[in-house]
């Protein structure tokens, strides 16, 4: 595959593999894809096994790989201008997905305390560069981002780039419940920040006290939800199996100019889930009546108000509660927040404490 291609995937790691495996067994018309990443094995083997599926389930997608650095911001552009995408799909973790090391130091025990914000610096990092080289080369482009969406997405729109919405997360939650609800109801829609799938990785009997997200059916907002789906189980580790996949029927549309409604994370930088609908040109929410704008976004921000990591007006990243305690405690320097224009900076400098911290027994 030479020329324009409808979607370009950054990353091989398995959640890129996840979506592209699923797009290629489930796609309704033609697709082109790029996969770009730096692990030329990996990269061939996802264009291979993509291949392959494809000819499976009898579907006419057709996919490329190319080497690309993400840490090189003018290599990805250059990618970019030459296959000028309708779609830029960022699924690659930095440092290969190491942001929480393993178990048992006083790195894991931050996290632990403080929650996933606590990354937050180190999800943004190829995100951003991904972005930056989208506004440059391809600015026709949606952009999503998978890296942590919920807060990440926020500090990609407050540097002035551009975000359409992240996959997962609200998304998961929605399919999961629409696959106990079934066919029936054709009007599911479902407000929840990430924060709320915590207590479906539990098991039933453990439940309680968590977040609960907020669901409408039918365009009326039930007060049973933990009742409603108790049925629902998550697995402790990432659900890629529904977080991946939840993002193909919207990369589907998007790839053909058609409609689509459905639930992202982030969407335009938002904190949070929530509904959303795509009009074959652009991505907009899709609330539930009686819920406007500002209490939607209210309700996804105070989660991370409560703790974790903020982005303001002023593009200030601030760190909140738990979060802002853990760090005073071992980083007072870096307690108090940062501009999100030194967002370089602050990534090397958390950096040091993560390998300072992992070298420090819990």
């Amino acid at each position: 595959m030479t020329g324009h291609a409808d979607i370009v995937l950054f990353g091989t790691g398995s959640f890129a593999a996840r979506i592209l495996f699923d797009l290629a067994a489930t796609a309704p018309g033609p697709v082109s894809v790029v996969v770009a990443g730096r692990n030329a094995t990996r990269a061939a083997w996802l264009r291979t096994a993509a291949a392959a599926r494809a000819a499976m389930f009898g579907r006419d997608v057709r996919v490329a790989e190319r080497l690309v650095d993400l840490d090189r911001e003018d290599e990805v552009a250059a990618l970019l201008a030459a296959v000028r995408p309708k779609l830029a799909v960022q699924a690659a973790s930095a440092q290969g997905g190491r942001v929480i090391s393993a178990q048992g130091n006083a790195w894991t025990r931050l996290v632990a305390e403080g929650g996933l914000s606590t990354t937050a610096v180190f999800q943004a990092r190829l995100s951003v560069r991904a972005a930056r080289a989208v506004a440059a080369a391809a600015p026709d482009a949606l952009f999503v981002n998978c890296c942590y969406p919920d807060v990440v997405n926020g500090m990609i729109a407050a540097l002035g780039l551009p975000i359409a919405c992240g996959i997962g997360n609200v998304a998961i939650l929605a399919t999961a419940f629409a696959g106990v609800l079934g066919p029936d109801v054709r009007d599911l829609r479902v407000l929840a920040q990430y924060q709320t799938l915590a207590d479906y990785r539990r098991l039933p009997a453990d439940r309680g006290g968590g977040a609960v997200p907020r669901v409408w059916i039918d365009g009326r907002e039930i007060d049973d939800v933990a009742q409603r789906f108790v049925g629902v189980q998550l697995t402790p580790e990432p659900v890629i199996d529904i977080s991946g996949a939840s993002g193909v029927p919207l990369f589907q549309a998007i790839a053909a100019g058609r409609p689509w409604r459905g639930h992202a994370p982030g969407p335009h930088g938002l904190p949070g889930g929530y509904p959303v609908a795509f009009d074959g040109r652009a991505l907009a929410l899709d609330l539930p009546p009686g819920l406007d704008r500002d209490e939607a976004v209210a309700w996804n921000a105070a989660f991370e108000e409560r703790s974790g990591m903020v982005v303001g007006a002023d593009g200030r990243a601030r760190y909140t509660g738990r979060l802002a305690e853990g760090l005073r405690r071992v980083a007072p320097d870096l307690a108090g927040g940062f501009a999100m224009a030194d967002l370089a900076a602050v990534d090397a400098a958390m950096s040091a404490l993560r390998a300072r911290l992992e070298a420090t027994p819990a």
